[in-house]
């Protein structure tokens, strides 16, 4: 992936008309670190340096996140089925979990509906997979019969 993401990178920069040094510095960032980004040599960028690659570029911040990697994990965690052994009150601690709606940041950077939507989704198949595990790991009481 930090190649792959690497060559976009390349050629998103050489389609703009930048050099490594004028991306570098519209972005706030080194020009070793885009070169090493370029070349593979680099993991891939934090969300922060992409979304200042983002602004420096003109190009949408969620295409880059989807460019390194962000968004399709996401997808792949997210469940939207609730499972069939969930009872009311699991049903009813679920939904309790996804009202509190209020500002979610990401690295100081408030989110977008659509990577809210994603987070909520990953939340979701996060919040099933415990509740499951938990009704496994959960002893059985059975009241005690006097004889």
């Amino acid at each position: 992936m930090e190649e792959s993401f690497g060559r976009y990178l390349k050629q998103l920069r050489e389609e703009k008309g930048l050099t490594i040094n004028q991306l570098a510095a519209a972005a706030g960032i080194s020009g070793s670190q885009i070169s090493r980004i370029e070349n593979g040599l680099r993991g891939i960028p934090k969300p922060s340096t992409l979304r200042k690659i983002s602004e420096a570029t003109k190009v949408p911040y969620e295409l880059l996140m989807d460019q390194a990697g962000y968004l399709q994990e996401a997808e792949l965690a997210s469940v939207e089925v609730v499972p069939e052994w969930a009872t009311s009150k699991d049903k009813r601690d679920f939904r309790k979990m996804l009202e509190d709606d209020g500002e979610l940041m990401f690295d100081g950077i408030p989110l977008n509906k659509e990577d809210r939507q994603r987070i909520k989704d990953v939340l979701t198949g996060l919040f099933w997979e415990a509740k499951q595990m938990n009704k496994r790991n959960k002893p059985i009481h059975r009241p005690h019969s006097e004889e």
